[in-house]
């Protein structure tokens, strides 16, 4: 009878087996290794943005040119970031149109 008929699975190379040569599976460890450091690195940005969020919860005054408002350190701190990052994002695009154009002609 034949080991490999209708109702038995063909034997398969995995990745552990002897088949697979030494840079294929120091590749393979590599990638892991760089995966899993990539986790570790954003769940240690997660626990530090929690603890940013933690420790400047109380509430400080804005002082505006017409007037003074209140808010929460947290919300003044996240509003800062994300038009710094906007505006960061609108330069770049803006040198990047110059520079091609300038290139161009």
């Amino acid at each position: 009878m034949e080991a490999n008929g209708p109702g038995t699975a063909a034997p398969t190379s995995g990745p552990g087996d002897a088949g697979e040569g030494r840079g294929e599976r120091l590749k393979r460890h590599s990638q892991r290794a760089r995966l899993y450091g990539v986790a570790f690195a954003l769940v240690a940005l997660l626990v530090c943005l929690v603890a940013l969020i933690l420790a400047n919860t109380r509430s400080v005054k804005l002082s505006w040119v017409f007037g003074d408002t209140n808010a929460s350190l947290v919300w003044i701190i996240l509003a800062s970031a994300i038009l710094g990052w906007l505006l960061g994002l609108a330069t770049s695009i803006a040198f990047r149109r110059r520079t091609r154009r300038l290139a161009g002609e």
